[in-house]
């Protein structure tokens, strides 16, 4: 009788194992990724809709390899619904080269974690206890000013090689960061390096933006210059990814007063792992009609200016980065910012910035890419001529992106 009972529980506990492994569903598929330039590329950003695949369970985990060997990935969830909306990761590519990755889509959860190439984050302030609490997403009226309420003024992101911060107001400026060797540092020092980390050989703030585009803030066009996003109805700025392998940050104006129209704009952040340039992405709930928007380069004091007059803009200078003009000492920087020429409309300037005009009339949107390098980074660009050559160098890969396909 008991060795009766001890088979029956051996079995029924062998059901139960058999009958949770049955509930995992799976998916594999492999992607090609093919490098059609006749350079080498290193940290190619690979993405992957997942709506477009029409896997019939609700995914909770991926995994990514090339060949044996599992390559870091992350899944996203961009809309806030709790289930992933895009796959990405990132990979080297030899000139006129392919690779094989297989991917396997789960309905398990996995508890694996990658060493992080990127960071996002956002914190609110108190002053009172001296202690900055982390938040995912903070909203605003529009009228309000949460400027100095936030750490630091805005949601910011990295990767190895570079550091932005987006003002929480009306500018929506992407400052940056500039640092003297690659690596993560805004978690430890946010965006505010103290003196014994200035020692250690931390970058800084590297650009003074004023009133400015920076480094490729979008903006409105009255005709003769770049306006702010205001009045809005709310203001949203929030962390949508926070790595391994990219950092997204969004800020959403709702009911914004333009051109004679409410308009509800999102401006999406992408910043990839070995990656200087964020991508931007700026879409709206409906279609656009006639409304011209604008974003460039600042035009920092004394700077040597670059266009090819097809949607490419860069510029190079020297300025003070903060008010401090004795503490700190005034630092170089060179800003990019390249337009596909689809968007472009025509060039322009005012007194701040270098800029193009963007149209997409019919279009619910509208994408660029905005990059700098500061001249004290021990593995950037020194002159201004080797920034411009680099430029040119980052438009043609943007215009020749790596193929992906599904098979």
């Amino acid at each position: 009788m008991k060795k009766s009972l001890l088979t029956l529980a051996f079995l029924l506990t062998t059901g139960a194992l058999v009958a949770q492994q049955a509930d995992v569903a799976e998916k594999s598929f492999t992607v090609e990724v093919s490098n059609g330039s006749a350079r080498d590329r290193t940290d190619v950003p690979v993405v992957i809709r997942l709506h477009s695949l029409d896997t019939p369970f609700r995914i909770a985990s991926a995994v990514v390899r090339e060949g044996d060997q599992e390559i870091p990935s992350q899944l996203d969830d961009l809309d806030t619904n709790f289930r992933p909306d895009e796959l990405a990761f990132v990979t080297d590519l030899p000139a006129r080269g392919t690779k094989a990755f297989r991917v396997t889509l789960s309905t398990k959860r996995n508890e694996r974690t990658y060493p992080s190439r990127v960071y996002a984050d956002l914190f609110l302030t108190d002053f009172r206890k001296g202690k900055h609490q982390r938040v995912t997403a903070i909203t605003v009226p529009g009228t309000s000013n949460i400027y100095s309420m936030v750490r630091p003024h805005g949601p910011m992101l990295e990767s190895e090689l570079v550091g932005y911060r987006l003002y929480f107001n009306e500018k929506q400026t992407p400052d940056i960061y500039g640092k003297f060797h690659k690596g993560l540092e805004l978690e430890t020092c946010q965006f505010y390096p103290n003196d014994e980390q200035l020692a250690q050989g931390f970058g800084d703030d590297v650009l003074r933006v004023f009133d400015s585009v920076g480094a490729g803030a979008l903006k409105g066009w009255d005709g003769q210059r770049a306006t702010h996003i205001t009045p809005v109805a709310t203001r949203t700025e929030r962390v949508v990814a926070r790595g391994p392998v990219r950092a997204i940050v969004e800020i959403v104006d709702a009911g914004w007063q333009y051109e004679g129209r409410w308009l509800n704009l999102t401006t999406r952040y992408t910043l990839y792992a070995g990656h200087r340039d964020l991508h931007v992405q700026a879409s709206f709930d409906e279609p656009l009609d006639k409304e011209l928007f604008c974003t460039g380069v600042q035009d920092i004091k004394g700077s040597t200016a670059f266009s090819d007059h097809k949607g490419l803009v860069g510029c190079w200078g020297t300025d003070w980065p903060v008010n401090d003009t004795v503490k700190y000492a005034k630092e170089t920087v060179g800003l990019g910012t390249c337009i596909p020429r689809r968007y472009v409309r025509q060039e322009a300037k005012d007194a701040a910035n270098y800029l193009y005009l963007i149209g997409a009339p019919g279009k619910s949107g509208f994408e660029y890419y905005t990059t700098f390098t500061s001249r004290k980074e021990t593995f950037g660009y020194k002159t201004p001529q080797a920034w411009f050559a680099y430029l040119r160098e980052w438009k043609e890969e943007l215009e020749t992106p790596a193929v992906v396909r599904i098979k």
